[in-house]
């Protein structure tokens, strides 16, 4: 399910992001954002809904508002590659070249914040410092898919939930408690884990006191410094 919304204002839309989103405007980049709020639209989607899909035309990139985002890939043989989880504040879809690499996909219910392509390179040429910003943008998203290949290939399935958890607290500014919207399936679509791993470990973490699990959608990070070894090992 889809549903537009007008653009309401900047400051409602800065606003309404967290703590982590808004050291973007501590950056300097806040006029920045201003300028494109002006070109961008509002959208809504329902948890599981599909944004995008492998193979569309990249005509538009987006700004996630509230909720999570999965960049996913369907392979040869059936499997799920989860590319990604973007959360408030982050951008996506800044893809190069005629089709889209990966389907984007709402993990709960979300609002994004959608920017045509068109309007956008109309926008650049008038103002070129945001082509170095979003350039910034790629790079970034570029270093971070890098690192969870490194990830991937050379550590054990505790050291990748254990860099996960620590991942999710520090793009996301959050202390102890940690919600999780996305399902154990999708963690380990994204880590390169069966479902059954991802559970048996996060319960071998709670058993050892290193995490609480108030809730399925809930984690309590319970020794921080445990955890931190963990994904050092």
């Amino acid at each position: 399910m889809l549903k537009r919304f007008a653009n309401r204002g900047f400051v409602e839309s800065f606003n309404s992001l967290p703590t982590a989103a808004t050291a973007v405007a501590k950056s300097g980049h806040l006029d920045e954002l201003i300028v494109l709020e002006q070109i961008g639209a509002r959208r809504s989607f329902a948890r599981e809904a599909e944004i995008y899909a492998e193979g569309d035309h990249p005509d538009c990139w987006f700004r996630v508002i509230s909720g999570t985002v999965r960049l996913c890939k369907l392979l040869a043989d059936g499997r799920r590659n989860i590319a990604e989880f973007l959360h408030s504040g982050e951008f996506f879809g800044l893809d190069d070249g005629d089709e889209r690499f990966c389907s984007a996909e709402a993990v709960d219910d979300i609002i994004i914040m959608r920017f045509p392509k068109s309007a956008t390179e109309r926008l650049i040429a008038k103002r070129p410092e945001l082509a170095m910003r979003l350039c910034n943008l790629t790079l970034r998203n570029l270093s971070r898919a890098q690192e969870r290949m490194m990830l991937l290939g050379c550590m054990s399935a505790a050291e990748r939930i254990a860099s996960f958890l620590l991942e999710l607290t520090e793009r996301r500014d959050l202390g102890r408690f940690l919600d999780l919207p996305m399902t154990r399936r999708d963690i380990g679509d994204y880590l390169g884990l069966t479902t059954e791993t991802v559970s048996r470990t996060l319960t071998a973490f709670k058993r050892d006191g290193v995490i609480a699990i108030p809730s399925m959608h809930r984690i309590e990070i319970r020794d921080r410094e445990a955890l931190e070894a963990l994904a050092e090992a």
